[in-house]
């Protein structure tokens, strides 16, 4: 029973022995990125560098919250679309009170949209209510409501994508 710690303690020792093996990354003269043990410049490449460290407020590829402007969210789908990137556009779908079945339907229908050339965004606008006629006393002829034509139209938010 006593040889049973020594033998853990003589393993350990000779396992830190080994050295870990440093595993290069680098870009090769056609643009395609090598993984290797040697020096870059051994398999003819050159180091790629890390990616610059972004200022406080820069932005990156996560955002915590949501689009502001409908340009965002344009910018959104185009760039999860032109990565191929269900999860991406995933990432501005609202999600709140679907089930695990249909979220996975969901991510069926997303998976399939990214898979498809993208050809236009363009949003969808609520439809303009209908309007009835007004009579000769100038009331609508079903509700007896007045037609009011002189206030100003607001411009109508978007619903959809």
């Amino acid at each position: 029973m006593r040889c049973l710690p020594l033998l853990f303690f003589t393993t350990a020792l000779w396992a830190g022995a080994a050295q870990a093996q440093q595993v290069n990354r680098c870009t090769d003269a056609q643009g395609r990125t090598v993984y290797g043990d040697k020096s870059c410049e051994a398999m003819g490449a050159h180091a790629r560098l890390l990616p610059e460290a972004r200022a406080a407020g820069g932005s990156g590829l996560y955002r915590d919250t949501c689009a502001r402007r409908l340009s965002e969210v344009v910018a959104q789908i185009r760039s999860a679309v032109d990565a191929r990137d269900a999860n991406r556009l995933s990432g501005i779908y609202a999600w709140s009170g679907l089930s695990s079945a249909e979220a996975t339907r969901v991510m069926d229908r997303l998976d399939a949209i990214v898979q498809r050339p993208l050809v236009d965004i363009a949003p969808v606008f609520p439809r303009d209510p209908e309007l009835e006629p007004a009579d000769d006393t100038g009331e609508a002829a079903g509700n007896g409501a007045l037609m009011i034509t002189n206030m100003p139209a607001t411009p109508a938010r978007p619903l959809a994508l």
